[in-house]
């Protein structure tokens, strides 16, 4: 099992979520292949809607990669985005400012946000479950659970 982070503005984390999707880089495919079946995924969102939306800086969900590959969708003649299924948990939003200081990911910590331009990028154990506790406090139970 490995553990990822994604940037993804809020408004399509919602969208993610009443879908049971995620997706990443705009559509493409690369970073998407590299999710396996049971990887632990947060989403964070350092905005509310895409380009233009309020600030806000926050872990906005958690979920599962719940498929082997990725597929691709039709949104419009010229959009046709790869997504992964994802079956998501129970969570609350909380601040990025949090945690800043724990996180081991974040290397500079006065630049904090440079970590999170990649979009989806792995992070490590400890880091995700520091986020996941905050975010999801029955993290542990479904991280020991036998499906996983």
């Amino acid at each position: 099992m490995k553990y990822w982070i994604n940037t993804v503005s809020r408004s399509h984390v919602l969208d993610g979520v009443k879908g049971g999707f995620t997706q990443a880089d705009h559509g493409k495919n690369n970073r998407l292949k590299r999710l396996e079946k049971g990887d632990l995924l947060i989403f964070y969102s350092p905005r509310t809607d895409y380009k233009s939306g309020k600030p806000l800086q926050a872990f906005t969900a958690i979920g599962c990669i719940a498929d082997e590959t990725p597929y691709q969708v039709k949104m419009s003649p010229e959009f046709h985005p790869w997504r992964r299924k994802v079956e998501f948990f129970e969570s609350k939003e909380v601040s990025v400012r949090d945690l800043i200081e724990k996180l081991n990911f974040i290397k500079n910590k006065k630049h904090w946000g440079y970590a999170f331009r990649s979009g989806l990028f792995e992070v490590g154990q400890a880091d995700f479950e520091l986020i996941a506790k905050t975010t999801a406090p029955d993290i542990s139970n479904i991280i020991s659970s036998p499906k996983f």
